[in-house]
């Protein structure tokens, strides 16, 4: 199981994978710096603005980018926010979100668990046993 992998799962589905164990060319890294630049001057988290973002707000904010480019077809945009997400967030493993474009769309950041632990995990349901009269 490699610990260096970041999944983005769009409905159950993987549709970006990014690897932390090759490196980020410079030009991709002052793109980073300047994303973080950026939310230094604050964030608008849903109906929040943070003026002072830390970094799991910073890397909610990302997240929604990502998902919302995603939604429109802008790999390029996606692809660098998943960067961003993988760099700045070593322990984080998952980016799951459900929804469709234009409609409610949740978004949940995972650092306990790798997709594949997520693909293996099997749902265990517990019945109260009925009553011996």
């Amino acid at each position: 199981m490699d610990d260096n992998l970041l999944y983005v799962i769009v409905n159950d589905e993987a549709v970006l994978e990014f690897d932390r164990g090759k490196p980020v060319p410079g030009h991709q890294r002052q793109y980073l710096d300047t994303m973080d630049s950026q939310m230094d001057q604050g964030i608008q988290l849903g109906k929040d603005f943070i003026k002072n973002p830390n970094p799991l707000q910073r890397s909610q904010f990302v997240a929604n980018s990502l998902v919302n480019h995603l939604f429109k077809d802008d790999y390029s945009v996606a692809i660098a926010m998943c960067t961003y997400l993988a760099k700045r967030m070593p322990d984080l493993k998952q980016i799951k979100c459900k929804g469709e474009k234009g409609k409610e769309v949740s978004i949940e950041l995972v650092f306990d668990r790798s997709y594949q632990q997520s693909q293996q995990e099997q749902t265990i349901q517990f019945h109260k046993p009925d009553r011996m009269h």
